[in-house]
């Protein structure tokens, strides 16, 4: 699966691995939901240093389009709430 960090570029993530990056992504979604400032950040810097350690970045000049987009890591608390639906930002 193709993520894409906006501001950043794009990562191949093994589908192996995205169990675990959902677990990353429930966190998120509770920090947002308590409206919790400091676990907010914490939870998405873990989501996106999670992204980028399971996968392998997308060469910048490759055409593939991300199936899943991630906000950046200094995006605040209101703009990840406008992201999440009903599955966070992880399907699953």
């Amino acid at each position: 699966m193709i993520i894409r960090i906006m501001g950043e570029g794009q990562f191949e993530v093994p589908d192996d691995q995205l169990a675990a990056l959902n677990e990353l992504d429930s966190s998120l979604e509770r920090a947002v939901e308590a409206g919790d400032e400091a676990a907010f950040r914490g939870a998405l810097g873990t989501l996106i240093e999670g992204v980028r350690a399971a996968g392998s970045p997308v060469p910048p000049d490759s055409l593939s389009g991300s199936e899943l987009i991630l906000p950046p890591e200094d995006a605040t608390l209101d703009e990840v709430r406008a992201l999440l639906s009903d599955d966070g930002l992880i399907p699953g």
